[in-house]
């Protein structure tokens, strides 16, 4: 399949994707994302032979956001196991923005629908098990840097005091869930977790790895490394088709058609299982938080080169 996947054909699809650069609006409620080029767009494409191909801004650094949760999940589900987990956060996707209150005030058990929302992400923050938080953060940079092999891959400081200083939605849902018996650990030290992995600096290079390794349920192809069991990966995956692209997942699933997870900086992992692995950036968003570019361009990816999983 490789053969008939080239850079010329990847950089006139974004050359195509470009011109939707100005239909969104960068994430301005956490100001260090202001600050960022709304113009910006990159992709990248990893093959399981570890060829990449690449076109536009594939060396711009930004924040994983949202995009963590698969790997906060990933490390979750390794250290406690799906009983723990599915006990304290559901399966079942979500018509509400990303960091609603709603439904956990409205639901009977209070339990947050999905790991890939806010809330029950911060749940989950709360089951990565460690000495401290450095220990807890560093089980999730350490699986990031080595599916990557990127060992540079880190914090961005500048990015996790922005959030912290402005997350007063994302402490009022950690609140209601302590008062509702989902959190068990300190609020505070789960929230400064939560923080700091959405704050992990990336390239769309190394998102484009990341799936990858989740295309091959779970492991390095080159080496044979296993990072995570299958069922993890294919949980994972799951959860990109049904909720990882906030609330227009559904919309997503049919206009695409791959396994999918976006962040509010402009990142999009996305995966073709056992063929591909694809990072996108443009930090552009919509008004439900993805990133219109890069919708866009793995719309036409899809389509010419017949992704689609369904």
């Amino acid at each position: 399949m490789k053969e008939a996947l080239t850079g010329t054909q990847l950089q006139a699809v974004l050359n195509q994707a470009l011109a939707y650069t100005d239909k969104g609006k960068v994430a301005a409620y956490i100001p260090e994302l202001a600050k960022e080029d709304p113009g910006q767009l990159g992709v990248s494409v990893c093959f399981p032979d570890g060829t990449m191909l690449s076109a536009g801004n594939v060396d711009v650094r930004f924040t994983l956001q949202s995009i963590s949760k698969i790997f906060s999940l990933i490390i979750a589900l390794c250290q406690n196991g799906q009983k723990h987990v599915f006990e304290r956060v559901g399966k079942e996707p979500t018509g509400d923005p990303f960091n609603s209150i709603i439904k956990l005030e409205t639901i009977k058990s209070h339990k947050p629908l999905n790991p890939m929302i806010n809330a029950g992400a911060i749940a989950v923050a709360g089951m990565i098990q460690g000495e401290n938080i450095d220990d807890r953060l560093n089980r999730v940079l350490d699986m990031l840097r080595k599916m990557t092999g990127n060992p540079a891959i880190c914090v961005n400081e500048a990015v996790y005091c922005s959030e912290k200083s402005t997350a007063d939605r994302n402490r009022a849902l950690a609140w209601f869930l302590k008062d509702s018996g989902i959190l068990t650990t300190d609020v505070e030290e789960t929230l400064d977790l939560y923080f700091r992995y959405c704050s992990i600096e990336v390239s769309v290079k190394d998102i484009a790895h990341m799936g990858m390794v989740l295309a091959a349920d779970g492991i390095d192809v080159q080496t044979g490394e296993r990072f995570f069991p299958e069922e993890v990966a294919r949980i994972c995956k799951t959860f990109m088709v049904t909720c990882g692209m906030y609330n227009a997942s559904g919309e997503f699933a049919i206009d695409v058609g791959i396994p999918a997870k976006s962040g509010v900086a402009g990142g999009i992992m996305a995966c073709v299982p056992h063929r591909m692995g694809i990072g996108v950036f443009g930090p552009s968003l919509d008004e439900k938080g993805n990133s219109v570019a890069g919708i866009k361009l793995l719309a036409l990816l899809s389509k010419e080169w017949k992704l689609g999983i369904f």
